[in-house]
């Protein structure tokens, strides 16, 4: 394993800092966590698989993205709150604006590359609440399988920036057919799957021969060298993570 020391290191070569304001989830949105999954449940038929791999805390949720009903299939399952980054035209339109702002929802703008959402992101996550993402970035916009789609990397910047919080990843399938992309309605008796992985660690994963595979060696190797050449490895090393993330949404089912 790393030291503390090394992932100290790593952690500081994200340049990924929080916002310095203390964050607090919306009275409304544990409310709604209150009243809503139950019913959520009764109603469809949706299958959880491996609830009992989610620990407690916070944590970075992950999962494929299909059908604008995933976010909530995601929250029932943590059975907490979980502020997700979402994408700016959610806070554009009034008929979701509302929703997005009373539940703290993190919004992405495309004019800076998504880093005031992960500003945010770290503002979650120094609460001791956990945050959702969506690595692909949005849902995917193929019409027909594989929908899977190339991961974006701030999944792997904040896990690095949070080498100790967990990353769950979570595989959704049938949640297109239960809410088709575009659509309003629903088909509650179409049947929705959650494969829930086993928890990792971003230092665990970095320790990993299969995953960043370093040591405290390599590590002081990385920080005697220009700011450039940390740059570049940075980014190798989080597209790394990013794809083995997206790959392990593919093996547990994500079609």
């Amino acid at each position: 394993m790393l030291s503390n020391s090394s992932l100290d290191s790593i952690s500081e070569l994200v340049d990924l800092s929080g916002s310095g304001e203390k964050f607090s989830t919306p009275w409304i949105y544990n409310f709604l966590l209150w009243v809503l999954p139950t019913p959520f449940r009764t109603i469809t038929n949706i299958h959880y698989h491996g609830l009992e791999r989610i620990p407690k805390g916070a944590v970075i949720f992950v999962a494929n993205h299909t059908s604008h009903v995933d976010p909530f299939i995601k929250i029932v399952a943590a059975n907490r709150p979980v502020h997700y980054l979402a994408k700016q035209e959610h806070f554009e339109s009034p008929a979701t604006k509302i929703l997005m702002e009373s539940t703290g929802m993190i919004e992405t703008t495309r004019e800076n590359g998504a880093r005031s959402a992960l500003t945010q992101a770290v503002d979650v996550l120094e609460s001791g609440t956990s945050v959702g993402i969506f690595p692909e970035g949005t849902r995917s916009r193929n019409v027909k399988a594989p929908f899977l789609q190339k991961g974006k990397t701030g999944v792997a910047r904040l896990a690095a920036r949070f080498p100790d919080t967990p990353i769950i990843a979570m595989s959704i399938i049938g949640a297109r057919s239960f809410m088709k992309p575009g659509s309003l309605m629903i088909k509650p008796w179409k049947r929705i799957d959650v494969y829930i992985g086993f928890p990792i660690t971003f230092s665990e994963w970095a320790s990993s021969p299969n995953g960043g595979n370093l040591d405290d060696g390599k590590v002081k190797q990385l920080l005697k060298k220009n700011d450039s050449e940390k740059t570049f490895e940075m980014k190798d090393l989080f597209r790394k993570l990013t794809d083995q993330i997206i790959e392990t949404l593919r093996i547990n089912g994500a079609p």
